[in-house]
């Protein structure tokens, strides 16, 4: 796991790893003597079959890896067609090793294919990835210190035990954890009820203050990441840029924060895709002076519109320069409060502007399978990274993920990588691979300015707010030694590298003793 104050990591089953640039590799050296929860040794077999099955995925980190190799039994070399210092990032941080002993069929398979030449768009690949999604192993094999109890599993919540085979058996200190499950309407209670000890969720914030009157501690780690207003850009007039722009000016988006998180939500200043806490770091000062911050300005939105044909129809919505009246569903995941109030908001401002929006919440984990398939016209998904520093992540969380690039749930926004910018063409799929081209991040840093002009200028996404979290700490009811405000595990983000996580396999966490 990665500190992000620190620009350092905490090693878990690699202990070390190196770029060795005159042979285009990355290898990583795995440590010894680890156990898999079936008894069956942990070595470099495991790390191959992983990324075998990951190309069967699409994973993003085979544009920059061709060939994943066993040296010996404890060290595993990447070889790099495109050398990038973010392969250190997908490799080391990114991927959960899974089993040999339940995925290495599949991994099998792919060799074989691969041996073959048949490639993904092949009809014996595509059955492969059907075969891969269809299936459902029959036990968890894990090799960290706590395992799902089966048995233990219902709609409200389930048991993590001891795997006393795992390496880190002896450095946590406790011997079960219980994981509730549900969003923040189903969680609240629980917390006021002093049944949990931390959350993640995004908590209004009259439940906050409530948290906080019962001497409740809140956490506010930084997320790097927020809501933002995703658009199907098969549907006119959305693959406009004009409108997207329009819509920016069009939403007050400190409101937005205000009403959807209090304190623990500000406003996006530089729209660029990723936080603007990183921006100075990657963009010198001329870079960001052109970029458009799109601060509220209602007025701006109706000339932009305007002088694209469109006009405003008897009641004063508006009507495109085909003769539609601009009148949309915008969906969002009813469990998530925070990103429900800011669908609710930017609904209210956008129908207030002339764009009439009809908000509509989507159970979660349906919502993000709908968007990924397609089926919306607007929505309320993530913009940034809340798990990697790198602009590259942020960028494809959102323009890969989400979309054609390296989504094989469907086609998502469908937004084209091809553009045009300031009269010119640009490749903007190729843009981001090529943010993280190279092991010179200093060199890097003129191509992320690059991607995040066009990102600024187009808006595939329209950012609303960076969130900050809001994490309720129960410091009193069963578990002491919590990291104070100023501790740099306060530094992580709450859905990367989470300070509560660290502590708990470091043992800085313990159960009070009563």
């Amino acid at each position: 796991m990665y500190l992000w104050a620190k620009d350092d990591w905490v090693p878990l089953l690699f202990t070390s790893w190196e770029y060795v640039p005159d042979e285009d590799l990355f290898v990583v050296h795995l440590r010894k003597g680890v156990k898999w929860s079936d008894g069956s040794d942990f070595t470099a077999q495991d790390v191959v079959t992983t990324f075998e099955v990951g190309r069967l995925r699409k994973w993003t980190v085979f544009k920059y890896v061709d060939e994943v190799k066993a040296v010996d039994d404890y060290t595993v070399q990447f070889h790099m067609h495109n050398p990038s210092t973010v392969v250190e990032r997908y490799v080391v941080r990114l991927t959960p090793i899974r089993a040999h002993s339940v995925y290495g069929e599949f991994a099998k398979k792919v060799q074989e294919l691969r041996a073959a030449g048949k490639d993904e768009d092949s009809e014996e690949w595509k059955a492969l990835q059907e075969e891969l999604n269809q299936f459902r192993p029959e036990r968890m094999v894990v090799t960290g210190p706590y395992m799902i109890d089966p048995d233990s599993i219902t709609e409200a919540q389930l048991t993590l035990v001891k795997n006393e085979k795992s390496w880190l058996a002896d450095q946590v200190k406790f011997d079960r954890l219980v994981i509730y499950n549900g969003e923040t309407p189903t969680i609240t209670p629980l917390v006021l009820a002093g049944e949990i000890d931390y959350a993640t969720h995004g908590f209004p914030p009259a439940t906050e203050k409530q948290f906080i009157e019962q001497g409740i501690r809140i956490a506010r780690p930084p997320i790097y990441s927020g809501p933002a207003l995703y658009f199907n850009h098969n549907i006119y007039p959305f693959n406009r840029p004009e409108v997207r722009q329009a819509i920016a000016y069009a939403i007050n988006r400190d409101e937005n924060a205000a009403v959807s998180l209090g304190d623990s939500a500000k406003a996006v200043k530089y729209m660029v895709g990723f936080s603007d806490t990183l921006v100075p770091i990657w963009l010198n000062d001329e870079q960001i002076a052109k970029l458009n911050t799109y601060e509220y300005d209602p007025k701006k939105a109706e000339e932009i519109l305007l002088s694209i044909g469109f006009k405003r129809d008897s009641d004063g919505v508006w009507i495109d320069d085909k003769g539609n009246r601009m009148e949309f569903e915008l969906t969002f995941p009813a469990e998530y409060a925070d990103w429900s109030a800011a669908a609710q908001n930017a609904a209210e401002q956008l129908t207030k502007f002339g764009i009439k929006v009809t908000p509509r919440g989507v159970q979660f984990q349906q919502h993000r399978t709908e968007v990924k398939e397609g089926k919306f016209q607007m929505a309320i998904r993530h913009w940034g990274s809340s798990s990697q520093p790198h602009p590259h992540f942020a960028y494809k969380g959102v323009l890969f993920n989400y979309n054609y690039v390296a989504n094989p749930e469907g086609k998502g926004m469908n937004f084209p990588m091809k553009q045009v910018v300031d009269g010119k063409e640009v490749d903007l799929e190729q843009l981001i691979v090529d943010s993280a081209k190279g092991l010179d991040e200093e060199a890097q840093k003129a191509r992320v300015a690059e991607v995040a002009y066009v990102f600024n200028k187009l808006l595939p996404v329209v950012p609303l707010w960076e969130r900050y979290g809001n994490n309720p700490v129960n410091e009193t009811a069963r578990v002491t030694g919590w990291p104070p405000d100023d501790h740099y595990l306060l530094k992580n983000s709450a859905y990367g590298d989470n300070f509560a996580v660290i502590a708990l396999l470091t043992g800085m966490l313990e159960p009070i003793q009563k």
